[in-house]
């Protein structure tokens, strides 16, 4: 199948060198041209590589070289500052918005509130190398963080539960899922909509084993791989 033949022939090209990291493929057009196949064949090679977490496409821009992944833990209680910074890369934080407002269901549900108990909000994009990789957002228990939203959103949040209000996670209860990047999620993170995500969604407890607040984050899946060391206990 000639698409396959050209998927592994990019492929190559990258594990090569030949590609590097966040490189901007050249238009469909050419790319076709050159490896003499029409644009719906080659459209089934990116979509390949694209599944698999070689390239990535940004709206109106085009294709790109994916670079690594970013690690993550669910073991470990690094910020995702900290947590890239330990990687050797380059973290940003844009706050979309805070606002007080309704718990919706999700919210409801995770936060194990009744219908239209009040909740924080935070949706927040954050960065590797200046380009967008998730879409997070917070529903937070207002009654335990008071003028929690008078406070710099582009910082931790973890950070500021410790440093203003004493409060540190000591449970942290994970749920990873699939999804596509669809509407307003899709757009802040430059992306078709239709773009595959990775979901992970946290419910996170305080060292007094209160449930604090949650998030739910939208990742491009090629920016993240879920690592982790189990050590067994006999």
């Amino acid at each position: 199948m000639q698409y396959v033949k050209i998927k592994d022939s990019i492929v190559e090209q990258i594990e090569a060198g030949m590609l590097s990291p966040r490189q901007k493929l050249p238009a469909e057009r050419k790319l076709a041209e050159s490896f003499d196949t029409t644009r719906v064949t080659l459209r089934e090679a990116l979509s390949l590589l694209e599944a698999e977490g070689r390239i990535y496409r940004e709206d109106r821009r085009g294709w790109f070289i994916s670079p690594e992944p970013l690690r993550y833990d669910p073991t470990q209680t690094l910020n995702f500052p900290n947590m890239a910074k330990a990687q050797n890369r380059s973290p940003k934080t844009e706050v979309i918005s805070a606002k007080s407002s309704l718990a919706n269901k999700q919210a409801a549900r995770l936060l194990d509130l009744q219908p239209f108990s009040d909740v924080y909000q935070v949706d927040r994009v954050r960065y590797l190398e200046d380009r967008p990789v998730v879409f997070v957002t917070n529903y937070i228990r207002p009654e335990l963080f008071p003028n929690l939203l008078s406070y710099d959103f582009s910082n931790s949040l973890t950070d500021i539960y410790r440093e203003h209000f004493g409060m540190t996670y000591q449970k942290i209860r994970y749920r990873i899922s699939t999804s596509t990047l669809l509407g307003d999620i899709a757009q802040a993170l430059r992306a078709t909509s239709g773009t595959p995500a990775m979901v992970v969604e946290r419910v996170n407890y305080n060292q007094h084993g209160e449930l604090i607040d949650c998030d739910i984050e939208y990742w491009r899946h090629d920016a993240i791989s879920i690592e982790s060391i189990a050590e067994i206990k006999r």
